[in-house]
């Protein structure tokens, strides 16, 4: 199903809770003609070597996690490129203080500019999202050169504000699994690294495997209580697939939260939900799930009545 396809709902408005409005300041450190890098801190030709960007972002949730470095002192060190996409590659960085063994992998997603970045997904999944500047709100929906940069500013900070709440969330409850925000600066994100820290190796992605009958069971039942956490938050992730989901030592992690659907102020939200259970529900349908188990209707009424829509 094509996005322009989805069907419009009637606006529904909960609370204040909303998504741009609540941290402006991450919009206002994009600049629509200037890297997300400043020149400052571009790498050491030699050394491939840059001073760590942490004194000048947006920092996660705290308590900061034992293994993130934090020392102003520290240099991030490009190691490759992770992962490559229409909106953003993924490069693995890794921080660290010289000459002591303080050190962490990062997963930084940096989206491309606007001129070589594709948005032709943006309408359906910003409605419900709101600017405070009127002049930023005419030049996002006119797609100006401006426009098409603040729009990948708040993809940038809606990725990191809904990550925060969620970290937060499983760090309660121990429901939902996502990478640890660690900055956001500009339209670069900067987050946990999710693999074997040793081998720099990223964690498989659900697609990637052929789990076995338990391990299906398994991933399903972890799949759908993330659901239900994202829906009694009152979202939908809005893209979801076997491509967006990693298994790290058995453990399901939910990733790639830009286009994440708030699914009461977004007139669509409720058909975006509905999508993302069709496309997950068939995965575990076709690797040997019974249809009673997936059944994609159930789960989305159960979803919806989750997210307070009746």
């Amino acid at each position: 199903m094509r996005d322009h396809d989805l069907p419009a709902r009637e606006r529904r408005t909960r609370g204040k809770r909303r998504f741009d409005d609540d941290e402006p300041q991450f919009l206002k450190r994009a600049r629509p003609t200037e890297s997300p890098v400043d020149p400052d801190t571009e790498p050491d030709p030699d050394t491939g070597e840059r001073w760590s960007s942490w004194d000048d972002a947006v920092h996660g949730p705290q308590p900061y996690p034992d293994w993130l470095v934090t020392e102003l002192a520290a240099k991030d060190t490009e190691l490759g490129v992770l992962k490559t996409g229409k909106e953003a590659d993924v490069h693995l960085v890794r921080r660290a203080v010289p000459d002591t063994d303080r050190s962490c992998l990062l997963a930084v997603k940096r989206y491309r500019d606007a001129e070589h970045r594709l948005f032709h997904r943006d309408a359906g999944y910003l409605e419900g999202r709101r600017v405070r500047r009127s002049r930023e709100m005419r030049a996002m929906a006119g797609r100006t050169a401006f426009g098409r940069q603040m729009i990948a500013g708040q993809w940038a900070a809606a990725e990191f504000a809904v990550l925060a709440r969620l970290w937060e969330i499983g760090a309660g409850h121990d429901r939902i699994a996502v990478p640890y925000p660690v900055q956001v600066r500009g339209t670069e994100l900067m987050l946990e690294f999710v693999g074997d820290a040793e081998s720099g190796q990223a964690a498989p992605r659900l697609a990637q495997l052929r789990p076995g009958p338990v391990e299906l069971r398994d991933l399903w039942g972890q799949l759908v209580e993330a659901l239900r956490v994202l829906a009694r938050a009152g979202y939908a992730h809005g893209d979801l697939s076997p491509y967006n989901l990693l298994v790290h030592s058995g453990r399901l992690v939910v990733i790639d939260l830009p286009q994440v659907v708030d699914v009461v102020a977004n007139p669509q939200g409720p058909a975006f939900l509905a999508r993302d259970v069709r496309v997950v529900s068939a995965w575990f349908a076709a690797r040997g799930l019974s249809a009673e188990q997936v059944d994609p209707g159930t789960l989305t009424g159960e979803l919806l009545r989750e997210a307070g829509i009746r």
